[in-house]
């Protein structure tokens, strides 16, 4: 009969199993030098079938210490940043027994009242902050700032060059960019005209979306020629007027690739236009609004960003930074997920709960 108060399995246990050092196992767990691939990955794979989870309470109780974390986030796009919110939140739901306060606060977009609200907040007491960065020329120099007070951040999102930050967690966005291209490329075989409509190219996340799809238009589908980049800025009202006047161009664009989650206006404007089905239109992200649209055929496909997983990844990894001092990548860049018509139903279940119900597909 299982005893249900019996000690968890720890490093003790991975090591007696699998005949090595306690020293070796928690080497390969904390991804340190010493240990080969093929011992590491032994190792991680019985970690996995044990249910092995680190005791970051304990080790928190050890240093003595509270942890309290800022999470500063637009507002807008709400049907991304919701979600990445709920997965910071998930992970935090997870951390059974540690000592932790999430502070949420939000501002209006990217490079939209997010310096005055950071810097309204850097005395707080933060351990570590979640961030999403703007303007190279305005944040850089904040991101010093922050790093003089010994707090560690972790952007989420999009990555920012020469910024002062612990690490960054993102899609990987000129694959996704790249994706985008190759699916045109197999729906449009007519010599066309297609045309990319992002945020703002100064949010490294949209300029490599945009450098991925045009390098990968150029080798995959040289009948199709690109239109300069239209960029709306986060804002609704700008998105629907730079469609709307897209579609007065001569001759008319035959695919629309939006490469943020603010493409509600854009397909407004194409559906009072009556051209929702005949123009091919790839977008980013899932909400409740779109679902039916990629059901019908109206949407070619949308590219998933996976924000809960990007905010439940930034939390692990800052936690496990602040309590057990593991140094992450710098730079963690997820697999992007393509939703067609043909795989909406497998894709919804198999999303996390927090998701679906966000979702509501």
């Amino acid at each position: 009969m299982k005893n249900d108060s019996a000690k968890p399995p720890g490093i003790k246990e991975i090591a007696v199993a699998l005949g090595v050092s306690i020293g070796t196992v928690d080497r390969a767990l904390h991804n340190r030098s010493g240990v080969n691939e093929k011992t590491r990955s032994r190792v991680l794979a019985k970690a996995k079938e044990l249910a092995y989870r680190p005791n970051l309470a304990a080790r928190n109780l050890k240093l003595n210490r509270r942890l309290r974390i800022g999470v500063f986030l637009p507002r807008q796009i709400a049907s991304y940043f919701d979600l990445l919110r709920k997965g910071i939140q998930a992970s935090a739901a997870d951390a059974h027994g540690l000592d932790l306060r999430l502070d949420f606060a939000e501002y209006p977009r990217i490079g939209k009242g997010d310096l005055e609200l950071i810097e309204s907040r850097l005395r707080e007491g933060y351990d570590g902050l979640i961030l999403t960065p703007g303007k190279a020329s305005q944040f850089v120099p904040l991101m010093k700032k922050i790093a003089a007070r010994k707090i560690a951040a972790v952007f989420v999102g999009t990555d920012l060059p020469g910024a002062e930050r612990l690490a960054s967690i993102t899609i990987d966005s000129e694959v996704s960019g790249g994706l985008a291209a190759e699916l045109f490329s197999c729906a449009i075989q007519r010599q066309a005209t297609v045309a990319v409509i992002t945020g703002d190219l100064d949010t490294q996340d949209h300029a490599e979306k945009l450098r991925g799809f045009a390098a990968t238009l150029a080798m995959v589908a040289p009948h199709l020629s690109l239109l300069p980049v239209v960029e709306t800025h986060e804002r609704p009202e700008e998105a629907y007027d730079a469609m709307l006047k897209l579609l007065t161009k001569r001759p008319r664009v035959e695919g629309i690739y939006v490469n943020t989650a603010n493409s509600l206006p854009i397909l407004r404007a194409l559906g009072e236009r009556r051209l929702l089905g005949e123009i091919q239109v790839i977008t980013t992200d899932l909400y409740p609004e779109l679902a039916p649209l990629i059901k019908s055929g109206k949407v070619l496909a949308s590219l998933y960003q996976r924000p809960v997983t990007q905010g439940k990844t930034a939390l692990e990894t800052l936690t496990r930074y602040l309590v057990q001092n593991i140094a992450p990548r710098e730079s963690t860049k997820l697999a992007p997920h393509i939703v067609l018509r043909s795989n909406l139903s497998l894709f919804s279940a198999g999303l996390t709960e927090t998701e679906e119900e966000s979702l509501k597909i």
